[in-house]
């Protein structure tokens, strides 16, 4: 069983949503300053959203870690 591409864009964007709140918060609490703290977390955010759903789609070309599900006998 796959991920569809749809499947992976909407994880890649609530992971980002997450990532942009963390990376400003970070940035104000080194800078102290909102101004800086924002274009910060939005620019890496939005590099790693590319880099995260390349990395999605990658893994979707091998089967390492995966687990088949039985069906249960009769």
């Amino acid at each position: 069983m796959s991920d569809s591409s749809v499947r992976s864009i909407v994880k890649t964007f609530s992971y980002r949503a997450l990532g942009v709140v963390t990376t400003a918060t970070v940035a104000f609490l080194v800078t102290g300053r909102l101004s800086v703290a924002l274009p910060v977390g939005i620019a890496d955010s939005l590099t790693k959203f590319f880099v995260y759903y390349a990395h999605e789609r990658a893994w979707q070309l091998t089967d390492f870690g995966r687990m088949r599900r039985t069906e249960p006998t009769a």
